[in-house]
């Protein structure tokens, strides 16, 4: 059965673990914080039993009996064949926990830091283990939302981020790869962006905050739910997107002038994202995808209509 060691019993921590608990692993959580672990393991345990009234696990006292807690880093890293960090955001605090984990690791194991502002060249640099460590970024709480942006560091070697992808596509998470280094990562930069134009748009007094919410929930956010931009914009023009950027790329371009709106739309760049892009689908194929997307929607209306308001 493998192994994975818990670096941090806080939030994230405990949520890590219960992802990889249920997934089978045997999971060792280890905080310098006294009671820390002993606390986490409660928690835990109701979060699984949580999980599986809702049938997201199968045996929720088996999985939590796989988590126990470790007296120390070393006796965390025993048989650890993958360690996931989760300790608050400070530069050094990451420098001298990743020093100790990379001493004591298994020659093979894989150093993953849940940190959401610190790229890994910061903390990294100077380990004999620099290649197989990463930041492997979750979104909060990783067991209900199972995005996790996989962000190396020049000198990560390409196989850690094969491997750890291997390994959150295992465990039912779904990995992206950043293919370079950038402040924020990728959720966090998309999300900032949102936030900015929400408090601006609120701000200026252009629309109420509660209706603003409403925009997200009950508009965009039901698209996105199953779709992300790219495949919305390409069942919103008939030819796809480079047809979408043609017909909308101006004006859109000029709400985000401040932000270099007006250069994201121009032909050159959407070439460049087209170059990433399956081949353009048929015109029965979307009208197929969208029959999906209308199916998918009305599933999420009639759950969201059968649940309490809060």
């Amino acid at each position: 059965m493998p192994s994975a060691a818990m670096i941090g019993a806080g939030l994230i921590g405990r949520s890590w673990a219960i992802v990889f608990a249920r997934a089978g692993w045997d999971v060792a959580i280890y905080d310098a914080a006294p009671g820390a672990g002993e606390k986490a393991l409660g928690l835990i345990a109701e979060s699984l039993e949580e999980l599986a009234e809702q049938g997201l696990v199968a045996d929720a006292k088996a999985a939590a009996r796989r988590v126990r807690v470790a007296r120390d880093i070393a006796d965390a890293l025993k048989g650890a064949e993958f360690i996931q960090e989760s300790l608050p955001e400070d530069l050094q605090t990451k420098i001298d926990v990743f020093g100790a984990l990379d001493a004591a690791a298994a020659p093979d194991a894989i150093i993953a830091s849940s940190t959401s502002t610190i790229v890994a060249s910061k903390f990294t640099e100077n380990l004999a283990g620099r290649a197989r460590c990463l930041v492997a970024h979750p979104v909060n709480p990783p067991h209900l939302v199972p995005l996790v942006e996989l962000v190396g560091a020049p000198w990560t070697a390409p196989e850690t981020i094969a491997r750890a992808k291997a390994v959150y596509e295992s465990i039912q998470q779904v990995p992206i790869v950043v293919k370079r280094e950038v402040d924020g990562f990728i959720l966090n930069r998309l999300q900032a962006a949102l936030l900015s134009e929400a408090f601006r748009l609120v701000g200026e007094g252009y629309v109420s905050p509660q209706d603003c919410d409403k925009t997200l929930k009950d508009g965009l956010g039901l698209r996105w739910a199953f779709m992300g931009p790219f495949e919305t914009i390409e069942l919103n023009a008939p030819g796809g997107i480079p047809d979408y950027c043609a017909r909308y790329g101006p004006s859109l371009g000029r709400l985000q002038d401040g932000m270099g709106g007006s250069e994201v739309y121009r032909k050159e760049n959407v070439e460049r994202i087209m170059a990433q892009w399956p081949l353009s689908p048929s015109a029965r194929k979307i009208a197929d995808k969208m029959r999906w997307r209308d199916k998918r929607l009305a599933a999420l209306r009639g759950h969201k209509a059968s649940q309490p308001d809060s």
